[in-house]
């Protein structure tokens, strides 16, 4: 996932801006980019795989003057993207996952629409998106012809003369919202970038909606669409605590899930409740809450500076921060039954080599796992929130019980299920726990606290949004679909 941040100011942007844009920083880890329209674009990329945003920008952002500009945290792709259309030159940052990419390469080719943005991992998805937009008779019909034709999300913001174009991806995926303080207005992924730049939260955009905000303040161009399909995960794991969606806070909705946790949690007797930095503290404190067990912290991290281990694509780099970041107290540790919060467990290893491990090397009594929302089962479509389906920890349980893949995998998705208790069961062996006990889906949803409906639950339930929905009404066999994302 991405974090997208633009502003338009009566002043000078770019010092707003880069701290905008810094405050997406946990979104991504791969490339940072700003870009700022005065008499001219001014546009600067770095790659931040291995330092922070701030120090790589620090300096760019002197150089760079103007009254209106966009920055992107990426997790993949190098943004922003300069294109010199025949709707006059624009820079355009995107966030979300095109899964039909490369058909929609060909396609374009096939007219004679060339790309200039290729690297060893392919064609840019940015610059994809950019000249989807050209295809159109305007931008907004442009926006809306690239949102007919993608399988997946986008959300998006557009600099040019105009101002800043904003258009939230069809089905509500990603999230994008706009602030306005005395001299500024500004849109941003997540919302923790408002507050100690002064801005006020004016309007949360619907799903397909595209809005402008110029010197004049918020125009709107394309009404949103009444349907929501927005990701439960920014809540569980990838927002910022301070962040809100949809008028939801993330850091009250954990410490929800973690109530619910220990609500479900009466047959274990613990002497202290923790939480693994930074995603699962909230949730440690909503179990604690709860349970009237002291919360304490045996684990700590060390700095910002390592980042999550979950985002970046390397899984030896992923590793390495995993094992880095967290510092064991063994005064806390030594000889206590601990309830060890998790915000999920994607493929368990870093969890059990460097996490559980550390406990029982520091004397734990007994660790007791309790993840914030229910096995992941399926590779995300939209959001690059979880990867390969043989990653995933459930999967692999499967594969053992059943002794190979199977594709009916009801039957574990069930909560009451004896599968469903015999892959928990095995789970926890390989992790190597005193117990393992997961959220489960109904808990989670009532501790967003929207409908079931109008969120993206595919993660967990393999159950097609609305949008997939629509497309296979208009023919394409789910089957194959699901075949493919499998196989993935």
């Amino acid at each position: 996932m991405s974090g997208v941040f633009g502003i338009v100011s009566r002043g000078d942007c770019t010092e707003s801006l880069f701290y905008g844009t810094d405050y997406q920083s946990h979104l991504g880890t791969e490339y940072g980019g700003m870009a700022v329209l005065g008499e001219n674009f001014s546009r600067v990329i770095h790659n931040i795989s291995q330092s922070q945003f701030k120090s790589k920008f620090f300096q760019d952002c002197r150089r760079m003057q103007g009254n209106k500009g966009i920055g992107v945290i990426s997790d993949s792709d190098e943004q922003p993207i300069y294109l010199n259309s025949k709707f006059g030159p624009f820079c355009i940052v995107t966030a979300g996952l095109i899964e039909n990419k490369e058909g929609l390469i060909s396609t374009l080719l096939k007219k004679g629409v060339s790309f200039s943005e290729v690297t060893k991992s392919g064609t840019n998805t940015t610059e994809l998106i950019a000249k989807l937009i050209n295809q159109g008779n305007d931008l907004i019909a442009g926006i809306e012809k690239m949102f007919e034709v993608i399988d997946g999300s986008c959300s998006l913001l557009l600099l040019n003369k105009d101002g800043i174009y904003a258009a939230r991806d069809r089905m509500g995926y990603t999230p994008l919202v706009v602030g306005k303080r005395e001299d500024a207005w500004a849109i941003a992924s997540e919302t923790n970038a408002f507050p100690n730049l002064e801005f006020n939260i004016v309007k949360y955009l619907q799903p397909g909606e595209v809005v402008l905000i110029n010197d004049d303040g918020l125009v709107g161009r394309q009404p949103g669409r009444d349907v929501n399909q927005i990701c439960s995960f920014l809540w569980i794991y990838t927002g910022f605590p301070a962040s809100s969606y949809e008028g939801i806070n993330v850091e009250t909705v954990r410490e929800r899930c973690g109530r619910f946790l220990a609500r479900y949690d009466k047959d274990i007797e613990v002497d202290v409740v923790s939480g693994v930095p930074d995603s699962g503290i909230a949730h440690a404190l909503g179990y604690a809450m709860e349970s009237k067990k002291p919360y304490r912290r045996p684990l700590v991290k060390y700095t910002q500076g390592y980042g999550r281990s979950y985002t970046p694509s390397s899984q030896e780099t992923r590793d390495l921060i995993a094992k880095m970041k967290l510092i064991p107290i063994r005064d806390i540790i030594q000889g206590n039954r601990i309830v060890v919060c998790e915000d999920s467990i994607v493929r368990g290893t870093q969890l059990k080599n460097f996490t559980i491990k550390k406990l029982w090397e520091a004397g734990a009594k007994e660790v007791h796992i309790r993840p914030a929302c229910p096995p992941l089962m399926f590779p995300c479509r939209f959001c690059l929130s979880t990867r390969s389906i043989h990653e995933l920890a459930a999967r692999r349980a499967m594969r053992a019980l059943e002794g190979k893949d199977i594709e009916d995998v009801s039957e574990y998705l069930d909560s009451n299920s004896p599968k469903y208790r015999d892959m928990v069961e095995w789970i926890a062996r390989d992790l190597e726990v005193t117990t393992l006990r997961y959220q489960t889906i109904d808990n989670m949803v009532d501790a967003v606290g929207l409908p079931k409906t109008k969120l993206c639950l595919y993660c967990w339930t393999g159950e097609y949004p609305l949008a997939t929905e629509e497309k296979v009404k208009e023919g394409i066999d789910r089957a194959r679909i699901v075949k493919e994302t499998a196989e993935r």
